[in-house]
C-alpha cells in the first residue's frame, strides 16, 4: 500500500515559527538557536557570553532539557532571565514550545534571546523555531567524526563553535580536518575555535553576535 502525504508534517511547527519570527522582528530581538550533543559546553558558553555582553545587551535564555532546571538556574545565577522547557523525553524543541514561553518575556526589553536546544545532533536541526540564526557547538572530546556522521546538523547551521580547544594537547583531534569536513558539507558555514573555560578565541564569537545584532536591528 502506498500512502501519499499531502500535508507537510511540519506544517503546524512552521506556522508557529512564522508567528515567532514576526514577533522577534517586530521587537528587534536577535534570536540564536544553539544546538549540540550533550556535554559540548552550551551552558558554559552561554554563562560566559552573559558575563561578557550583559553590560551592553539585555540578554535572556530559553533552556531546553528533558528534565530539571539546572541549566536555567546557572543562567539565572549570571543575572539573566531564563525560562526552562522540559520536554519529558522529547529530543528537541519545536516552535510551539518556544511560542508558549514568550508570554514570560517582555521582548521589547530583550536584545539577545538564546535558545539552548536539547542536547542532540539529529532532531533539533530539522525544526525551525523562528530564530534568526542556527549555531552548532562541537567539542574537541567528541572526536573528528561528528561532522561527517551527522551532516544534516552541519548543513543547516551557518556557524560552528569548536569548543574545549584547551584540551587539544591531550586528545587526538584535528582542527584542520574539522574545517575540511565542514567545508565539504556546508561551504557557507564558518568555524570558530574557542574555549569557554579559558576564554581563548571567545572574542570571535562575541564579535559575531554584535554583527548579527546590528543586522537584526537594521532590518
Amino acid at each position: 500500500m502506498k500512502i501519499t502525504l499531502r500535508t507537510d508534517v511540519l506544517t503546524n511547527n512552521n506556522k508557529a515559527a512564522e508567528f515567532n519570527r514576526e514577533l522577534f522582528q517586530n521587537t528587534k530581538t536577535l534570536v540564536i538557536n544553539l544546538m549540540s550533543s550533550p556535554g559540548a559546553g552550551k551552558t558554559t558558553l552561554l554563562e560566559e557570553t552573559v558575563r561578557e555582553l550583559s553590560g551592553k545587551y539585555r540578554i535572556a535564555v530559553i533552556e531546553g532539557d528533558l528534565a530539571t532546571e539546572r541549566d536555567a538556574d546557572r543562567i539565572r545565577a549570571m543575572g539573566a532571565k531564563a525560562v526552562q522547557i522540559n520536554t519529558h523525553g522529547g529530543c528537541h524543541l519545536d516552535a510551539r514550545m518556544v511560542a508558549a514561553t514568550l508570554a514570560e518575556f517582555d521582548l521589547d526589553e530583550i536584545d539577545l534571546l538564546f535558545i539552548e536546544n536539547v542536547g542532540n545532533l539529529v532532531c533539533p536541526s530539522g525544526y525551525d523555531l523562528g530564530q534568526h540564526h542556527k549555531v552548532a557547538v562541537l567539542s574537541v572530546p567528541e572526536g573528528n567524526d561528528k561532522i561527517p556522521k551527522y551532516p544534516q546538523m552541519f548543513m543547516r547551521t551557518e556557524l560552528v563553535l569548536l569548543n574545549k580547544i584547551d584540551l587539544l594537547p591531550y586528545l587526538d583531534f584535528s582542527v584542520e580536518e574539522a574545517r575540511k569536513d565542514l567545508t565539504e558539507i556546508n561551504p557557507e558555514s564558518t568555524l570558530f575555535s574557542l574555549s569557554a573555560r579559558t576564554q581563548e578565541g571567545m572574542h570571535e564569537w562575541f564579535s559575531w553576535i554584535e554583527g548579527a545584532y546590528l543586522q537584526c536591528v537594521q532590518q
